[in-house]
């Protein structure tokens, strides 16, 4: 496998959170056992139905379609949940470290307070921070590696307000207190879009399923009287 192709596979697993434990190498070897599987099951489905020789290669070449397509839309959706997660576990997380930074611990210390108290997505990203610096990266390339790991743009922002303050000298606690109220507010407006989306999303189940219904029973009787009076 090229060097490209395989960093391009390593990046998009790193984002789903390495599901399984799977590499690079994992992943292509699922995606040829599919690529050799799902062809067979699907001619072989065509088969049992009797549908005819011409169906069969149409059958095999949706399995070969899906077999290609299946890794990587399951990366997407794990991709997009632990996003979900880790936006839920945000604001938690920092006030705890704000917590923790204004009791007098530093912030590898707070770092650690967090993992030990709570769990999630964002937590497993610190742990591994802590034990990247214990092997030797520096606290910048640590947490520059979780602000890569993690695509919501407001976990990037606060791990870039968290390396700039280190940088400038600026204090954490003041940093985290910013970070935590825009993250609140952010939420409460996040909410207040779905809220607002939330009649449009009804309109459609109460079209297909709900006026049908009603239309029935209301109009029903009606209708039934209306063709009897006619056949008489």
């Amino acid at each position: 496998m090229p060097g490209e192709k395989e960093a391009r596979i390593e990046k998009k697993l790193q984002l789903a959170g390495s599901p399984m434990g799977m590499t690079a190498v994992d992943f292509r070897l699922l995606q040829t056992a599919l690529f050799l599987v799902l062809p067979l099951i699907f001619g072989g489905y065509a088969v049992l139905l009797k549908s005819g020789t011409a169906l069969i290669p149409i059958f095999a070449v949706m399995g070969l379609m899906l077999s290609l397509a299946a890794p990587h839309l399951y990366l997407k959706q794990k991709t997009k949940g632990r996003n979900r997660k880790a936006l839920k576990e945000l604001p938690d997380i920092l006030d705890l470290l704000t917590v923790s930074l204004e009791a007098g611990l530093g912030f590898d210390s707070a770092v650690s307070k967090v993992v030990s108290k709570k769990e999630g997505v964002i937590v497993d990203e610190f742990h591994r921070c802590l034990e990247e610096i214990r092997l030797g990266k520096t606290r910048r390339e640590a947490l520059s590696g979780i602000r890569d790991r993690l695509s919501v743009d407001e976990i990037r922002t606060f791990i870039s307000s968290i390396l700039q303050a280190e940088k400038l000298g600026i204090g954490m606690v003041q940093v985290l207190r910013v970070q935590s109220a825009e993250v609140r507010e952010q939420r409460k407006q996040r909410a207040e879009e779905e809220a607002m989306k939330a009649p449009i999303k009804m309109l459609f189940p109460l079209v297909i399923f709900i006026f049908p219904s009603l239309f029935i029973v209301l109009l029903g009787p009606a209708i039934i009287q209306f063709v009897q009076t006619f056949q008489k």
